[in-house]
């Protein structure tokens, strides 16, 4: 039996067919996997098959059509349901439904983007809806086309503080073609979730946002297909679907009890029966509206500020002006902030390039997802807060590499070096954290030529770029138009006689060549290396300066632990060659406000304190 929303418009008996098929088909995969989430599937099943069936504009055989709707599964746990739409859908065959959850299948325990459908990896709550706040952005302000942006959530997630980052950015922006599709099943993981069944307390907060909220019985097939209609029909702000549902919806022994969360059903055999046995309906889904093609931003000429060797500048303010100027070359940068533009220094992009920047607010989760669903729908995004505040967006980061996002993000203020301000606004984890993130770039320059030519090629750079900023101005030592390879290092200090190599990025390089001129008027030859490319580092420079100096010595504005010593360290893990002796400089006891120069001296990462680093390294003295 084919089920089409093309030409005929399906009957609610229709719909309800393939409810109950969906979720029979998360029942059968999810007992041929062992494990997964089929009540949690079956709960949302009916709201997912009028969707589906009446209210999806998707071209299945081009996934990668521009005038898609999108669909997000917040609750990524209930990738058994998504499943089952594709196979109604015709995109995956019934035999590719029941290789889920194993070896070499891309249908995976939670969505990822193996499968061409799936726009970006869900599965760590709180984070599909601000994604999709991301897409609906792009399609009304970018691609401007009439795409809709749907998103499937739990109820569980609506404790995440992200969540509502997503509504009220939403909210704010009008974002009349997002559509939240919140499944109310009253059951978490361990037990109730705070408000079960209460879509009053849903739905004051949502309201108090500036959503549409349209309440309905999740299992009502005629009330579900009138909610979606009034939500297509909403101009002027997103809506939201509050349907109040039944985990297990349809087999008794697990349907509304506790504990059957995350797990098989008992009896799948006996469940299918009860559901009414396995079916084979297709549906035909609606075409996209393809009137009207994605808008495209002009390209120019690339013209990069360019700084006089000698002059003075800090390397957040050749980032701004350098993106500023990337825009200008590229129509697909996007760029977004987190309310600190002004020291950021994206103001410049900002101005020169109004309608492709982004003010997401204090609210650094929803601007990362927001950039995860731009390069998902073809941008090319930057975003820019302070490197302390990237922390408080990590998960959203890791979620990212597990998309295969390609984001290039920027934290300024880093370090110790920013002064007076104190620990609270020192970036001194975030070489750390993005070294850990697969697949991941982290650079730091140290001058502003150099940060301009990094810019660039973040802009082409697959994954998860870093770039680190500092507040205060540093000396530029290289000249305009030089280029920068990533994975590569700069040596500005080198001699057949020299006793170590001092690596160092960033503020550190100008206090390591200081530090390098003291050392050699005191007859001690130091080799200094500019490690602007902490991940990858520059291994082949690595090892060069330890089999012809023998003593290394690191130097960061940073925690000891992660970062640029640690990537230094690990070019000898493999035990290939033999490890050099090696001292690592870092930040060790907790700063307090102090000016710059008084930071770097107490955390002995200045120019003396390096200087007699590298004595004792030489003397053989212990840390």
């Amino acid at each position: 039996m084919a089920v089409t929303n093309t030409r005929t418009r399906p009957g609610l008996e229709q719909m309800a067919e393939l409810g109950q098929q969906l979720r029979v088909d998360a029942v059968r995969c999810s007992a041929a996997a062992g494990s997964g989430h089929p009540t949690s599937s079956m709960s949302a099943a009916d709201l997912m098959s009028v969707l589906l069936t009446r209210y999806l504009r998707y071209d299945v055989g081009d996934p990668d059509d521009p005038h898609n709707d999108h669909l997000v599964f917040s609750k990524g746990h209930a990738s058994p349901l998504l499943y089952a739409m594709l196979r109604a859908a015709g995109a995956i065959s019934a035999d590719e439904l029941m290789t889920y959850r194993r070896l070499g299948s891309r249908l995976e325990g939670h969505p990822t983007p193996r499968l061409p459908w799936v726009d970006v990896a869900t599965g760590s709550l709180g984070q599909g809806l601000p994604v999709g706040v991301g897409m609906a952005l792009t399609g009304a302000r970018l691609d401007r086309l009439p795409y809709r942006t749907w998103v499937l959530c739990g109820d569980s997630e609506l404790a995440e503080g992200s969540m509502w980052e997503a509504f009220e950015h939403a909210g704010h922006a009008g974002l009349d073609h997002l559509t939240a599709i919140v499944d109310v099943n009253r059951l978490g993981q361990r037990g109730p979730t705070r408000h079960q069944w209460d879509l009053d307390a849903y739905a004051r907060r949502m309201s108090a946002f500036g959503w549409r909220v349209i309440e309905v019985d999740g299992h009502d097939i005629a009330a579900v297909d009138r909610a979606f209609a009034q939500a297509v029909s909403t101009e002027g702000k997103p809506s939201v679907i509050l349907a109040r549902t039944r985990k297990g919806r349809g087999v008794a022994s697990v349907e509304d009890r506790e504990g059957k969360h995350g797990k098989p059903v008992p009896d799948p055999d006996e469940a299918v029966r009860e559901l009414g046995g396995v079916r084979d309906l297709t549906v035909r889904v609606r075409e996209p509206d393809r009137t009207g093609t994605p808008h495209r931003f002009p390209d120019g000429p690339l013209s990069l500020p360019a700084y006089e060797v000698g002059a003075k500048e800090a390397t957040r303010t050749a980032f701004g002006r350098a993106l500023a100027a990337l825009g200008g070359a590229r129509g697909d940068v996007v760029v977004l902030d987190g309310e600190v533009a002004d020291s950021t220094r994206t103001e410049f992009f900002a101005d020169a390039h109004p309608e492709r920047f982004f003010e997401c607010y204090i609210a650094e989760q929803q601007m990362l997802a927001a950039a995860v669903g731009m390069q998902a729908l073809r941008r090319v995004p930057f975003a820019a807060t302070f490197a302390a505040f990237w922390s408080r967006a990590f998960d959203f980061v890791r979620m990212a590499a597990v998309s295969r996002a390609d984001l290039r993000l920027c934290g300024s203020h880093a370090g110790v070096s920013i002064g007076q301000d104190g620990p609270s606004q020192m970036g001194l984890e975030d070489l750390a954290l993005f070294r850990t993130v697969h697949g991941s770039t982290v650079l730091y320059p140290c001058d502003a030529n150099q940060t301009a030519d990094l810019v660039v090629a973040m802009a082409d750079r697959a994954g998860i770029s870093y770039l680190r900023t500092n507040r205060g101005d540093t000396p530029v030592i290289y000249p305009a138009g030089e280029r920068f390879p990533i994975g590569g290092s700069r040596t500005l200090r080198r001699s057949p006689v020299d006793e170590l190599t001092i690596f160092a990025a960033g503020v550190t390089v100008h206090q390591a060549v200081e530090a390098a001129n003291r050392l050699a008027s005191e007859g001690v030859p130091a080799r200094v290396v500019d490690a602007y490319s902490v991940k990858p580092i520059d291994a082949e420079t690595v090892r060069a300066a330890a089999h012809e100096t023998g003593h290394l010595l690191t130097v960061e504005d940073h925690w000891p632990e992660g970062g640029l010593g640690d990537a230094v360290l690990e070019v000898f893990a493999t035990g290939a060659e033999p490890v050099p002796r090696v001292r690592k400089l870092a930040v060790r006891d907790m700063p307090a406000s102090a000016t710059p120069d008084e930071q770097l001296r107490a955390a002995g990462i200045d120019a003396r304190g390096i200087a007699e680093a590298a004595r004792a390294l030489l003397d053989g003295s212990p840390d």
